[in-house]
């Protein structure tokens, strides 16, 4: 992600609060029943007790596939879902708990049989008429709708479901998808997409991967049909709906790239929207075969975001960050962050790290500016040395300098200290290890040091862990 703002790239956290909905299906009202015949399992955790969203995601379950269809009124801002989430659990379960915030649950079922419902704040918790065994796959389906709210982080940044007046933007990282649709929202639990959108047929309905149909159902409107067939972190999931001009080509010879950009934006970006291809081809080159079946970008006015974001396959861009080394960066990021992603919101700098050190290497290779001297840069500014990019103080802090410039300047060092042939090793091995998986810092130091050969502690204590800015960069 790249930030704009008064400071440049500055915090941005979850702001909770949603109402407390109750929603009670063909059970007992007011809270969840035992299922039949005894209860052997226990409920999944409501929370993985992430190091700075602990109640974000759960526990017992690990979803495969979400298919999401979501019908959208512009007029009125209402969105009526249905998501059917197929999982596996992961314990002898006897009820299982999903976030979502805001929007009203109708009803809700477990391998077709209705299940209880019991909401309390952004966790809706359910219990299936029968447990779920350990192992077992089984479907939950849960019908909802509402007029979503956006999510406002305390720089006064929003994220989540945006109403643009005539259409959405639905962005999500840190937590911002639990706006709009039930799932395990945390990083860890990467899944598969089917997303539709039924939306007035004036209006243009993106998300992410490729698109699959686009057919007119009633009342004048288009149902389309997104997919995304390699796993996606729930912050990464996008919704744009609205009026765009859009563009089809082709990138790394048989990759489909859609671009989309609001019509008043058209002249002014056609240059960079074009120069994709390119970006991807040059990036393939220094960090291997790009992980996607699909690429793309959507330019949006100044105003609907304050901040550009890697959605997957579909990054999205305000109309003043669309420019060459934002693009380089959120394209990086497909490989750093998208296909490897952190483990854990502690690991972020692992995504922001390398890709503000993609904008370096472009500036190094294309723009006669040595990545040294981007270095010496960083290291020369007081804001980078406020925390180690390996531990923010704060959710606040996730998104401030250190983890984006500093987090670029262990790379560099690591580069220094390795070499050029080993660091090049490097760029293209460590997303291949973990392509499409999750990744910790300590997996990334161990990677690195069984590459090198040799230990590492002066890098990771000095630039990674360290507090204190050393004499010399």
């Amino acid at each position: 992600m790249t930030r704009i703002s008064r400071t440049g790239r500055s915090p941005r956290t979850v702001a909770a609060g949603a109402a407390t909905v109750l929603a009670v299906l063909g059970l007992l009202a007011g809270g969840c029943t035992p299922a039949t015949g005894g209860v052997q399992g226990t409920p999944g955790a409501a929370g993985l007790k992430d190091p700075y969203f602990p109640r974000l995601g759960n526990g017992g379950y690990d979803v495969s596939h979400y298919a999401l269809d979501l019908a959208f009124d512009p007029d009125s801002g209402r969105l009526d879902g249905t998501a059917t989430i197929t999982a596996r659990a992961t314990q002898d379960l006897s009820a299982l708990n999903l976030d979502l915030a805001g929007l009203t649950v109708a009803e809700a079922t477990v391998d077709g049989e209705p299940a209880a419902v019991n909401r309390a704040g952004d966790e809706l918790t359910l219990r299936p008429r029968d447990e779920l065994p350990d192992g077992a796959e089984f479907t939950v389906t849960v019908a909802y709708s509402g007029v979503p709210e956006p999510l406002t982080d305390p720089d006064g940044s929003t994220e989540g479901w945006l109403n643009t007046g005539g259409g959405a933007v639905a962005v999500g990282e840190p937590a911002g998808s639990t706006t709009w649709f039930p799932g395990n929202h945390h990083p860890s639990d990467k899944a598969a997409y089917e997303i539709a959108l039924t939306a007035p047929s004036r209006l243009t309905a993106l998300s992410n991967g490729v698109r699959v149909s686009a057919e007119p159902v009633s009342g004048g409107r288009t149902r389309t049909v997104w997919r995304q067939t390699e796993p996606m972190a729930s912050y990464l999931a996008t919704v744009m709906i609205g009026r765009y001009a859009t563009t089809t080509g082709t990138a790394l010879g048989t990759v489909p790239v859609v671009t989309a950009v609001d019509p008043s934006l058209v002249s002014a970006t056609a240059g960079l929207r074009a120069e994709l291809p390119t970006v991807l081809a040059r990036q393939q080159d220094r960090f291997g075969p790009y992980p996607f079946d699909a690429a793309g970008a959507v330019v949006v006015p100044d105003g609907v975001l304050g901040y550009a974001l890697e959605t997957q396959t579909r990054p999205v861009f305000p109309a003043s960050s669309f420019d060459r080394a934002t693009l380089v960066h959120e394209m990086a990021h497909q490989w750093f962050g998208n296909s490897v992603t952190p483990a854990t919101w502690q690991d972020l700098w692992l995504n922001e790290g390398f890709a503000t050190y993609a904008e370096w290497l472009y500036a190094e290779e294309h723009g006669s500016v040595p990545a040294r001297e981007s270095f010496e840069a960083a290291f020369a500014e007081e804001a980078n040395w406020a925390f180690p990019p390996a531990d923010p103080p704060t959710a606040e802090n996730l998104f401030d300098p250190p983890v984006y410039q500093r987090g670029a300047m262990v790379l560099h060092k690591l580069r220094e200290t390795v070499g050029d042939g080993v660091f090049g090793e490097l760029l293209r091995g460590w997303p291949a290890e973990h392509r499409h998986a999750n990744a910790s810092t300590e997996d990334f130091t161990s990677y690195a040091e069984a590459l090198a050969g040799r230990d590492l502690d002066g890098v990771w204590d000095v630039w990674l862990y360290g507090k204190d800015r050393p004499e010399r960069p």
